[in-house]
């Protein structure tokens, strides 16, 4: 059917047409049907493209199958789309019996929507009859109801078609055999799918054999008597990763009974931050750390290693699943991880975890909205800086969208990166509503006298009374780091000019209070520099402009009055 006008049809094309209707219903599986139904709307009925939008269970549309161009195909391809959006198309355009035909002019407002789509290139048509690039031309596929009727069934999906080989809109032939085609399609899929569930039953039954053959004595004997935990837990199909069997190793290091287990998947007991590391595990065998809970709701961190016990004729059947106790060596893991990137005396990041935070927020290029102002113009106690930090304990903020990549130099090759959001920094003197992340670089006044009258034991407790005063001061999600000394760093996201100078006030205010330290009660002042922070700059660089800021806050006060605050 590839140029010929209606209703002049070649014979040999109703001839393909009716080899491709043969094979939709001796396809082996559910997948070689959706892909012959896909190919015989390309091979049999004359369209450059097809693609097969199958409904799931949970209602929305999945990519199933693709024809007539590789590219598309790997692009689209296990993609979902929204029932929501699906049955907004369905409703839209013009109807052709039981097809659904959006032209250019309405599908437009479709551009945005969760349906995977492509973009056939083309001209634009110069007659009335020619199909447009982005025509959309959709043939629903029902479950045939219980008289056999066409429509009166469920909606088991869509067939999407593009861009006719003649170039042409179909003509009342082309219409009407998409439309017979959408009828079988549906028939056939619903064939494939009573067969796959027959199959999986058996698979099912087999399994069950299978995993009581495995309990011979010889290996309940190594199973049962262990000395970690062991599992045997199933593999693929609908039950994939539930447990059949435990030892009671397994079981007194969850606190769990045998017959509670049965009742469980390993994803059902796994940390929420770990399921990614279950699943690869699971799929592909081999060893991972993870957390397990244990029944009294707490979490025991393991090396579960899974071994495939596959049978020859029938694939991977089950998985043997050993599990050991880490929980011990994981502890002190943690606790070196944390010495390496805090600070020993007051418990707050330390220096090179400050960096680390800077740096994870700054790409390479700098907007032109954030261009910095010039020094001379700025408020004594503010940077020229623009800044957006993640505090790793707090996650991403909500606006942050990810740095896991190197932009390229050029500007213009920056411009397809539209999933970056650049930080911009306040401009000027006023508070012009912009907000930032503001770096305040604090420097204790008069700390250094404290140590030489009265020793470091004295020093040691009012950096650590200082340290507790700062992150009670600022907000749950911001950032108190010490460099070093009697210098902090606070980092505080979502501040304009007038909200930044008012936290420095506030927490010079609490630190000029008096100190309990070696039995005597001291005081120091404090001053505060705050800088801005944006893309282009490097970490060294946002601190290095925050402490210049402090040092000409410090400077504009008299030396007398700097331990007051």
């Amino acid at each position: 059917m590839e140029a010929e006008s209606e209703p002049y049809v070649r014979l040999a094309s109703l001839r393909q047409l009716h080899q491709v209707m043969a094979a939709l219903n001796t396809a082996r599986s559910l997948a070689d049907t959706l892909q012959t139904v896909a190919d015989g709307v390309v091979n049999a009925l004359g369209y450059e493209l097809a693609c097969v939008n199958l409904v799931r269970p949970d209602g929305d549309l999945v990519v199933a199958a693709f024809a007539g161009n590789p590219a598309a195909e790997a692009l689209i391809t296990g993609r979902v789309g929204s029932r929501e959006s699906w049955e907004r198309r369905l409703t839209m355009g013009e109807r052709w019996g039981d097809l659904i035909f959006i032209p250019h002019t309405e599908g437009w407002v479709l551009d945005d929507d969760d349906v995977p789509q492509w973009y056939t290139d083309g001209p634009a048509p110069r007659f009335e009859d020619e199909w447009h690039p982005s025509d959309r031309l959709f043939a629903p596929m029902y479950a045939p109801g219980p008289q056999g009727g066409g429509t009166s069934g469920e909606l088991l999906g869509v067939l999407s078609v593009d861009r006719p080989r003649n170039g042409r809109r179909p003509g009342a032939w082309g219409r009407e055999a998409l439309q017979m085609y959408a009828f079988q399609a549906a028939i056939a899929i619903s064939n494939a799918r009573l067969r796959a569930n027959m199959q999986r039953a058996l698979v099912r039954l087999e399994r069950e054999q299978q995993a009581l053959r495995a309990s011979e004595e010889s290996f309940r004997q190594a199973f049962e008597y262990a000395p970690s935990g062991m599992a045997i837990a199933e593999m693929g199909g609908d039950q994939h990763g539930r447990i059949l069997r435990t030892n009671d190793a397994l079981c007194r290091l969850l606190g769990r009974p045998a017959s509670a287990m049965r009742r469980y998947a390993f994803s059902d007991l796994v940390h929420p931050e770990d399921i990614g590391t279950l699943l690869r595990t699971s799929a592909e065998g081999g060893r991972a750390e993870l957390r397990l809970a244990r029944r009294d709701g707490s979490y025991v961190w393991v090396s579960l290693r899974n071994s495939v016990v596959a049978d020859a004729a029938d694939g991977p059947r089950f998985l043997l699943t050993h599990v050991e106790d880490i929980e011990e060596r994981k502890r002190r893991e943690l606790q070196l991880a944390h010495r390496a990137s805090h600070d020993s005396l007051t418990g707050l990041p330390n220096s090179a975890e400050l960096r680390a935070r800077l740096s994870s927020r700054l790409c390479r290029q700098q907007p032109q909205s954030a261009l910095p102002a010039a020094v001379d113009s700025m408020s004594p106690f503010e940077s020229f800086d623009s800044y957006g930090s993640q505090d790793a304990a707090h996650g991403r903020p909500a606006f942050d969208r990810g740095h896991d990549f190197d932009f390229p130099p050029d500007a213009d090759a920056y411009d397809g990166y539209d999933h970056h959001v650049h930080t911009v920094a306040p401009a000027g003197e006023a508070d012009d509503g912009t907000k930032g992340l503001a770096v305040l670089f604090c420097d204790l006044d008069g700390f250094k006298s404290i140590n030489d009258r009265f020793g470091h034991n004295a020093g040691d407790a009012v950096l650590i009374e200082v340290a507790r005063r700062l992150s009670n001061g600022v907000r749950d999600g911001d950032t108190v780091a010490r460099l070093g000394g009697d210098e902090f760093v606070i980092l505080a996201d979502g501040l304009g000019r007038a909200d930044a100078q008012d936290l420095a006030v506030r927490l010079r205010n609490e630190i000029i209070q008096p100190i309990r330290a070696e039995g005597r009660a001291v005081r120091v002042g404090a001053s505060f520099g705050i800088g801005w922070a944006h893309c282009g700059m490097t970490a060294d660089e946002v601190l290095k402009s925050a402490d210049e800021r402090m040092y000409v806050e410090k400077r504009s006060r008299p030396k007398q009055h700097r331990r007051a605050g």
